[in-house]
């Protein structure tokens, strides 16, 4: 599959959908250029898993098309976005993608688990040597973290009645927090890897900030649940980028949205163009049960009424098993009696999602 790298121009910005899973490849690296700078989102790319139906070539052969076009779009870029350490969201390690720009990553230092932890000091320090710099040697004292409940910050999902499963949901709450409060120790002892200034990159942590160029701004969400509370596969940083008014949002992982507030904050942002990453229908009855795939439905179907978006690139773990339209069947029917255009990206591209064709 060759696929052009087709710009969707809006008023004030230009938005490339570069990779997304509907093409093959595990990704959703997006490139977004307004006249202030050119930001490229998450430039990874993971193989697919095993129980994708397609060859163990043509899996190698997306992978390899992933790559060429993040690489293509990185050398527009003068500004990185990683939200997570996860393989298809970031790329450990090219120099290329990295040297002379500035970097706005998910912080390494807390809400973080371990592997993610693991991946972040490998890169950083690769990162610091394009400097000259060991890690080892800049890396900052510990220090006490003033960390609050996790669960104030999404109080529309703790809000909920979940009837019968109400008890179970309660046993869930509290063993997340316990896991929640061991991992703030961790992170109370670990050694902080440090911002940046330098000849090589700048590196700021962008977890809860806003950071302006030109007229241009990019504003990051607080640390989210990467899918369901306290999803033990970490946390991640959402993204508007707005210029004179016009948005656009980049949900990273968080699974649906599964969690209500998350939805709550694209509505509240009402981006003209939403890059949604869907629920991951492939491992229904393993990792997502039906009550947290209902809530990811109703989520998107408040979005499609509510967010005023024109475009709803939906993408990214939903097209990873054939029948996830079918799924999703309430919200593509929502969105078509609202007028609003809900695709994957190589739905936006033309094609067909590999998923329904390479069976």
């Amino acid at each position: 599959m060759v696929v052009p790298q087709r710009a969707l121009k809006l008023r004030n910005m230009e938005l490339i959908p570069v990779w997304a899973d509907s093409l093959g490849a595990k990704s959703f690296c997006t490139l977004i250029r307004t006249s202030d700078a050119s930001i490229v989102v998450d430039p990874g790319v993971a193989i697919m898993h095993p129980s994708f139906p397609a060859s163990w070539e043509m899996k190698e052969k997306w992978l390899i098309e992933g790559y060429e076009a993040i690489s293509k779009a990185v050398k527009d870029a003068n500004v990185v976005v990683i939200t997570h350490y996860h393989y298809d969201h970031y790329t450990d390690f090219e120099e290329p993608f990295y040297r002379g720009r500035l970097i706005l990553a998910k912080s390494p230092n807390e809400y973080i688990n371990d592997s993610q932890r693991e991946r972040a000091l490998h890169f950083f320090t690769n990162l610091f040597s394009m400097e000259g710099i060991e890690l080892d040697e800049v890396m900052e004292e510990p220090f006490g973290l003033e960390i609050g409940d996790p669960l104030e910050q999404i109080p529309h999902a703790m809000s909920l009645d979940y009837a019968d499963y109400s008890e179970r949901k309660r046993e869930l709450m509290d063993k997340g927090m316990k896991w929640f409060s061991k991992r703030v120790e961790r992170w109370r002892r670990y050694d902080r890897v440090p911002e940046h200034d330098g000849e090589a990159f700048r590196l700021r942590f962008a977890d809860g900030r806003e950071f302006t160029l030109g007229e241009t701004k990019l504003r990051f969400t607080r640390p989210m649940f990467h899918g369901i509370e306290f999803s033990r596969v970490g946390w991640v940083i959402g993204l508007t980028v707005e210029r004179a008014g016009e948005k656009v949002l980049y949900t990273s992982d968080v699974n649906g949205p599964i969690i209500e507030d998350y939805a709550d904050w694209v509505i509240e942002e009402g981006p003209e163009v939403a890059l949604i990453d869907g629920p991951a229908t492939y491992t229904l009855g393993y990792m997502l049960n039906r009550i947290n795939l209902r809530r990811a439905v109703e989520n998107l179907k408040r979005i499609v009424r509510e967010a005023r978006c024109n475009l709803i690139l939906l993408d990214h773990h939903l097209p990873r098993e054939p029948r996830f339209k079918e799924r999703l069947r309430e919200v593509y029917e929502l969105a078509e009696r609202e007028g609003v255009r809900v695709v994957t990206v190589a739905e936006h591209h033309g094609k067909v999602p590999v998923v329904l064709s390479s069976g």
